[in-house]
């Protein structure tokens, strides 16, 4: 496993494991991220995201995204 910022823009991935506090995993599951569930990496600028999940295009802060392993 390797955490999100780690993804090649352009590829789709899977998520595997969401770390972080109670507050924090349900929050991202709130946005769409959640184990099992595919993402599509539009960009990356210094760690920092943009992704296709589901209809929306989410941006998510380098934190976050070393949250969320693929």
């Amino acid at each position: 496993m390797m955490p999100l910022t780690m993804a090649i823009p352009g590829e789709t991935v899977i998520i595997r494991r969401i770390t972080g506090k109670d507050e924090v995993r349900q929050h991202l599951a709130e946005l769409g991220f959640t184990v099992d569930s595919m993402v599509t990496v539009i960009s990356q600028l210094a760690g920092n995201v943009i992704l296709q999940v589901k209809d929306s295009r989410i941006a998510l802060d380098k934190t976050m995204a070393n949250r969320i392993f693929i």
